[in-house]
């Protein structure tokens, strides 16, 4: 009797100890497939969003209009480029499923011109609605060492200003009489030692030479305008920015992009450096910016259309 009763029980607790290995196997795998997701894809990178926080919680109190949330679903991506302070030059990339050109959107290319890189952020967002055809690449802060300095400056670390560093025709002679004589040797808008000689410089061109863009488009503060550069007829106006062309300065993204790429360069001057464009008008910007892409960039120009027909006719 006692080896009946005691068999069983040796058994039972045999049987529970085998069925709690199983259980924890199950556990962990189940463990596992939550880490890969609910619906089997990667698991998240932990040090990344990490990354990410803290890059938005240094921005933050330097971007008006901008919140942690707007921030943080951005998907900064950061792209090996750096600084001179070493800090992380970051990009977002926003596709059509087939698109039919390629826009980039540069911002905070003077760390003191806070909007600017707010509005990127911010046009991010609302090309993920509708990215209208194109390939977004977006660069929220071009300058993170003079947007985060104390106070934040238009130069980077090396005082160099990077909107007139960009490596353009003829740079040593035109960039030193401008720098010279119409700014009158002006410390906030020194072109720098040499053409395209900052990392920051450098990370742009190498963007504009892999990602291709059919349109740059270059988001300042504070004059309230819309410049442009390029063969096209320009945009008359981005929301309530009406074109007022600036001149032509060496060494600028404007410059370079039109004159060394070959591509046109719309200006985004904003109205406050500070105060951020409403929702409204931010949207409206955008929406003008499609509608001129979409008549210039995406229709070929009559001339255009009449130089295919007559090839066609000689094939």
């Amino acid at each position: 009797m006692y080896q009946r009763l005691v068999k069983p029980l040796w058994q039972r607790i045999a049987i529970s100890l085998c069925l709690l290995g199983s259980l924890g196997i199950v556990a962990h795998a189940q463990a596992g497939a939550l880490a890969k997701g609910r619906h089997g894809g990667l698991a998240p990178d932990i040090h990344a969003q990490r990354l990410e926080r803290q890059v938005c919680e240094a921005w933050l109190p330097r971007l008006p209009g901008v919140t942690m949330g707007l921030c943080r679903t951005a998907g900064l991506d950061a792209t090996g480029g750096r600084s001179v302070l070493g800090r992380p030059l970051y990009r977002v990339e926003v596709r059509a499923k087939q698109p039919k050109l390629r826009v980039l959107v540069v911002g905070g290319i003077h760390g003191d011109e806070l909007t600017s890189a707010g509005l990127v952020l911010r046009w991010l967002q609302l090309t993920r609605d509708d990215p209208a055809d194109a390939y977004w690449r977006f660069i929220p802060v071009l300058n993170p060492d003079g947007l985060l300095a104390t106070p934040a400056n238009r130069v980077n670390a090396n005082r160099v200003d990077l909107n007139r560093n960009m490596p353009t025709h003829n740079w040593e002679v035109e960039t030193k009489k401008y720098w010279e004589v119409r700014t009158r040797k002006d410390p906030r808008r020194w072109p720098g030692p040499a053409a395209g000689s900052e990392p920051e410089t450098q990370f742009l061109i190498n963007e504009i030479n892999t990602f291709s863009p059919d349109l740059i488009v270059s988001i300042h503060a504070p004059y309230g305008i819309l410049d442009f550069d390029g063969a096209l007829p320009p945009p008359e106006k981005l929301g309530r920015l009406h074109l007022d062309r600036l001149g032509v300065y060496p060494g600028s993204v404007g410059n370079y992009g039109s004159l060394e790429y070959h591509v046109p360069v719309v200006t985004v001057e904003l109205v406050h450096a500070l105060e951020p464009p409403t929702d409204v008008e931010a949207r409206n910007m955008l929406r003008d910016l499609n509608t001129w892409m979409g008549l210039r960039l995406l229709e070929p120009a009559p001339s255009q259309q009449q130089a295919s027909s007559v090839a066609g006719e000689a094939r």
